[in-house]
């Protein structure tokens, strides 16, 4: 075979081998209030999408209408659903990429403790442990169920596809740990209806491609 005389810069192509993960958090939830609880699903608090969070996804998905996508996974908890919807593309629910489970925090208090400074929250993030927080899942937990859901959605995908999963901030944080091997909280402060990118070998090899890219909410109102 004789030589080319130019070798150009040619974009990322999914190899046979691997499937592409593309890691979208949903959009911005319901605001927390004081002393109201979020309603519940198998024990994760589960609001719905606020206003500015429906907006949100519109830009999201508009972006992704001109990508390829080969399979759509959701979690099941509703922000993530209402996320994927304005795609017009049927979903998988994968439990095992729900939310990190807080405990006495879940449904609402995490966010106020956090907002508010107050130390225990500060504990959880200087310490990179979210079961500092009284009766949430250990990282132990989190990191084994979200393996697992990894394993269903590039199982389900298959090799040389590309899948979307809508998750959340915390569990697109431990995927991006596991496949990076850093520190627990690294990647843990992804933005709401962000993309995050991922490449999984069949040889059980991550490439992260990209991180909490936010280009197509550039636009959005304030």
């Amino acid at each position: 075979m004789a030589a080319a005389s130019e070798y150009r810069q040619l974009p990322f192509i999914v190899p046979p081998d691997a499937t592409e993960i593309v890691l979208a958090r949903h959009g911005a939830s319901q605001p927390a209030k004081p002393g109201e609880l979020f309603p519940r699903l198998d024990g994760h608090g589960d609001p719905e999408l606020a206003p500015e969070g429906r907006a949100q996804a519109e830009l999201l998905c508009a972006r992704l209408r001109h990508e390829q996508i080969d399979e759509v996974f959701v979690t099941g908890l509703k922000r993530t659903i209402e996320t994927a919807a304005p795609l017009g593309r049927p979903a998988t629910a994968v439990p095992e990429l729900m939310e990190v489970n807080l405990g006495d925090w879940e449904g609402g208090p995490f966010r106020i403790h956090m907002m508010n400074g107050e130390a225990l929250a500060l504990r959880v993030v200087a310490e990179e442990r979210w079961d500092l927080i009284p009766g949430a899942e250990t990282m132990e937990q989190l990191a084994d169920r979200v393996r697992k859901g990894i394993e269903k959605v590039v199982e389900q995908t298959g090799p040389g596809k590309i899948a979307l999963v809508v998750a959340h901030g915390g569990v697109i944080g431990e995927v991006c740990r596991q496949a990076t091997n850093s520190r627990p909280f690294a990647f843990v402060h992804s933005d709401n209806c962000s993309l995050t990118r991922l490449v999984r070998f069949g040889d059980g090899r991550w490439l992260l491609r990209s991180f909490n890219d936010t280009s197509h909410l550039a636009n959005q109102a304030n």
